[in-house]
């Protein structure tokens, strides 16, 4: 589980740029990989400069956090 509210960026795996910031998290031991051995879709970096590889898309991650911003709108759970 990540809190939403830590998420800074969320990025293709398949830019020069998110390649670099990968390639460092890995060095200084500040990776997480959860995509349970499947192929990273995406890059989560969040405010502790931890770098998260995701198996799910950029837009499945931003749909599912905006569901799940609108259930708890006004909701008492």
């Amino acid at each position: 589980m990540l809190l939403d509210q830590r998420i800074v960026a969320v990025v293709s795996p398949d830019s020069a740029p998110a390649k670099r910031i990968v390639a460092e998290a890995k060095e200084n031991m500040r990776i997480i990989d959860c995509t349970g051995g499947r192929r990273t879709k995406c890059v989560i970096i969040t405010d502790s400069d931890h770098v998260v590889l995701c198996a799910l898309s950029a837009e499945v991650l931003a749909s599912r956090l905006n569901d799940n911003k609108n259930d708890n709108n006004g909701e008492e759970k």
